[in-house]
């Protein structure tokens, strides 16, 4: 692969989101960067996706994979069907700036070193107000949307950051190639398959990280994104995946010393969030997720076994984007912006963290 390769592949992940389409592509096609690819892989929508996508947008590729294969899935295989230096991942529900794709660029070839990088994510219907300024976790293994609810201006600076939400996400292919786990049929999976949808970014972000990669949040990279789209913002279908998911990025990644010394932190937290869902929401969603979790550990474990001996980096130097450990209810202060979008008083709890 030429290392100088302009050429940048969008993937776009959609299932019946037709409509959000129709309002996404136009703004892929007016990217000021020269050379963009843009790959939209189909989750077997029923809304006519494919057939449009054929007629309204000839030179966009689609993958039609016929069937719902989840947002991990999907990527994997839009990712493994480009051979670009550089993959480019983009929400369906989202609307980049003309300079998203270039701004990212610059930011990723600022060194090396970075394999990953963040946009400036702000909510379609408040475009004051930041949806994610990259992936931020701290030291109990919780993750959330870096400066999410703070004004637009609070972003301006760039920074490093721990992960890229994966709902606007520029990504160097060798450092993809580098963390990339064998999947179910051993085809080399970036994100894991099993996470099916939500944090599937978080757990990309701490291999990245055990490798010794780096994330680089852009601020002029701008993204306007609807959120929650498919499953919908406290769902109990996305808080079950989200507990699910939040025990195997832990179990996964976190090393072995430090495990064992923030594990009380990180079990009482973790077990804490269960009831408050169960208390403010009447969902047992939390619960029945932690359930799915700890039953299909066995091949989680085995993951650990191969990302462990791989591990080059030091916690010492992994531990340096970690954030500090909040109080309960600073944790609880995280969310409450979407809370407040959703409408129903203070229901945000540790599960809602970062998604795409």
């Amino acid at each position: 692969m030429n290392p100088a390769d302009p050429r940048v592949a969008v993937v776009v992940v959609t299932w019946n989101g037709r409509g959000h389409l129709a309002r996404c592509l136009p703004a892929l096609a007016a990217q000021t960067w020269p050379a963009v690819e843009v790959v939209v892989a189909d989750n077997g929508s029923t809304d006519g996706t494919v057939a449009w996508l054929a007629e309204t947008w000839p030179a966009v590729r689609v993958l039609a994979l016929g069937a719902n294969l989840g947002f991990a899935e999907a990527n994997n295989r839009a990712i493994r069907a480009t051979d670009t230096r550089w993959v480019a991942l983009l929400n369906n529900d989202t609307l980049p700036s003309p300079g998203w794709v270039a701004a990212s660029m610059a930011a990723a070839r600022a060194d090396a070193r970075i394999g990953a990088v963040a946009s400036r994510m702000l909510f379609m219907d408040d475009p004051g107000t930041i949806n994610s300024a990259g992936i931020a976790v701290d030291r109990a293994g919780i993750a959330w949307d870096r400066l999410g609810g703070a004004p637009a201006a609070d972003g301006d600076a760039p920074a490093a950051v721990f992960g890229a939400s994966a709902g606007a996400a520029l990504y160097r292919r060798a450092a993809l190639d580098d963390v990339a786990e064998p999947g179910p049929d051993g085809a080399p999976a970036v994100f894991d398959p099993r996470f099916f949808m939500y944090l599937e970014d978080v757990d990309l972000a701490w291999r990245l990280q055990l490798r010794g990669w780096r994330c680089a949040y852009a601020p002029e990279a701008r993204v306007l994104h609807h959120g929650s789209a498919s499953a919908g913002e406290g769902s109990a279908f996305k808080n079950r995946l989200l507990a699910r998911n939040k025990v195997w990025t832990v179990v996964k990644n976190y090393p072995a010393g430090p495990l064992l010394a923030w594990c009380p932190a990180i079990v009482a937290y973790d077990l804490g969030s269960a009831p408050y869902r169960l208390l403010f929401q009447g969902q047992t969603a939390a619960v029945r997720g932690r359930i799915d979790a700890l039953a299909g550990l066995g091949p989680v474990l085995r993951q650990r076994r191969r990302i462990q001996a791989r591990r080059t980096a030091t916690w010492a130097e992994v531990s340096l984007g970690l954030e500090p450990l909040a109080s309960p209810w600073g944790v609880l202060r995280r969310y409450r912006h979407l809370a407040r979008r959703r409408g129903d008083g203070p229901r945000a709890v540790s599960d809602s963290s970062a998604d795409a």
